[in-house]
């Protein structure tokens, strides 16, 4: 039961042939296997059980509540579920229970879907790997001794493992993208105003942070972003060849050459699907978004401490001195940190004249699960966003992107990503599902089957 993905298990519901308690038992054994391992939940949802059961009732009865009525989710913890913490990897939220559902999870209870529980982050979600001194680092599955990447590594280890069938993260500067890359999954990251947010915790990242679907499937995919988005259910269909452009490499950033090769074979298939792609540089000018990019987290943390002086006291050391220097900025560097990315929002409308772009989803493979970010790619040393250079330029424009793994890759995943204009959530899925590896599952999930 747990290798059904949920387009599956509904199906089965219709029939007869699962029952969602029996389901929701076999994803609980494996959570208690493999979580020990992995430290993907950081929290369990205290009526899961009894949202299963509920769910079994409307099935016998023939009225099942919505599209994903049974079928076990996790969300992220730094979105709010009513009756448990968002501890967003502080001490101090982890012992708050939250009064209402954030707005997308509110959407996950109305469709019938049973919350399992909270999948780890690290600390205020502002890094590229998994890790905090309230739970723990979370490990990859298909290498427990390296990162699944962040800020979304609980999600995308519980869902690659089978803990559970899909999952809501977000992405704030490749959150999603780099993880799913990182963990043979797909995952999408909504253009601005796709998925509505509201009743949650602060924004530290201005409006780059979006919340998004992460599946084993891209059937799954569609049906999460409907449910999210509250859209119809995006169905494939035959799209006419489109103007790709191929971008590997940005100025003088290294490149893994296995993710280099990867994205090779990446840009073969889209031309053996019949798409006219086209290798060159991104026509955009990353630098002034890049010398400002750590300010944005420094400047939200610092209000948000402003606010909450005991989740400032819990917070480690490096987030306090983030808040610090946040502290110390001018009001008038918010705004030239605004003006830098509206220019860039401008730069980027109507994509060029292309249809999409694709890039690697990240610089690096994963790295030993402990460790903040890779030291060196290609044998080039990097800071803590050498690996992270392809994504949050993304966010800062607020396009849709998809991530993806990238075709005829053996071992360790390689995640690709598209990039979309605005609206294209549903033409990314539909191109990407035409490429993309099938999701394989580690070789740590089967073996404890």
């Amino acid at each position: 039961m747990w290798q059904l993905d949920a387009t599956q298990l509904i199906r089965a519901y219709a029939q007869g042939r699962l029952d969602p308690v029996d389901v929701f038992e076999a994803h609980m054994a494996r959570i208690g296997t493999l979580n020990p391992v992995l430290n993907a939940f950081v929290a369990h949802a205290p009526r899961a059980r009894a949202t299963a059961e509920a769910a079994a009732r409307r099935w016998q009865a023939g009225a099942p509540q919505g599209p994903l009525d049974g079928v076990p989710v996790i969300v992220k913890d730094n979105l709010s579920v009513a009756g448990m913490p968002s501890a967003w990897g502080n001490a101090a939220l982890s012992q708050r229970q939250r009064d209402a559902d954030e707005l997308p999870v509110a959407k996950l209870r109305q469709a019938g879907a049973v919350i399992l529980g909270k999948g780890n982050t690290p600390e205020f979600a502002v890094e590229g790997y998994t890790d905090n001194l309230t739970f723990g680092p979370t490990r990859n599955p298909f290498d427990p001794a390296l990162t699944p990447g962040g800020s979304s590594g609980g999600v995308v280890a519980a869902v690659a493992a089978g803990l559970c069938s899909m999952g809501v993260a977000t992405d704030g500067g490749g959150s999603i993208r780099r993880p799913v890359g990182y963990t043979g999954l797909v995952g999408l990251k909504p253009g601005l105003g796709h998925v509505a947010r509201a009743g949650g915790l602060p924004q530290l990242l201005l409006d780059f942070e979006v919340v998004g679907p992460v599946a084993r499937s891209f059937g799954d995919l569609r049906l999460l972003d409907a449910v999210l988005s509250g859209s119809s259910i995006c169905r494939h269909e035959p799209r006419p060849a489109l103007r790709i452009l191929a971008v590997e490499t940005l100025e003088d950033a290294p490149l893994d050459p296995l993710i280099g090769a990867a994205f090779s074979r990446s840009c073969g298939a889209l031309s053996a699907a019949g798409h006219r792609v086209q290798r060159g540089a991104l026509p955009l000018c990353l630098g002034p978004l890049t010398e400002v990019w750590g300010q944005i987290a420094e400047i939200g943390l610092a209000r948000y401490f402003a606010a909450d002086p005991a989740v400032a006291a819990a917070a480690a050391p490096k987030y306090r001195e983030m808040a610090l220097r946040g502290s110390q900025l001018a009001a008038t560097q918010l705004y030239e940190i605004l003006s830098r990315v509206f220019a860039l929002r401008d730069a980027a409308r109507g994509l060029f004249g292309y249809d999409a772009i694709l890039m690697p989803a990240s610089a690096a493979n994963p790295w030993p699960a402990d460790q903040t970010h890779p030291a060196q790619i290609d044998g080039q040393p990097v800071g803590p966003r050498g690996h992270a250079v392809y994504t949050g330029w993304v966010n800062a424009c607020g396009l849709p992107a998809i991530g993806f793994p990238a075709s005829g890759t053996k071992g360790m995943p390689i995640g690709m990503q598209l990039i979309g204009p605005m609206g294209a959530e549903a033409m990314l899925t539909d191109l990407a599902e035409t490429v993309a590896e099938p999701f394989r599952w580690p070789d740590l999930a089967l073996s404890s089957a």
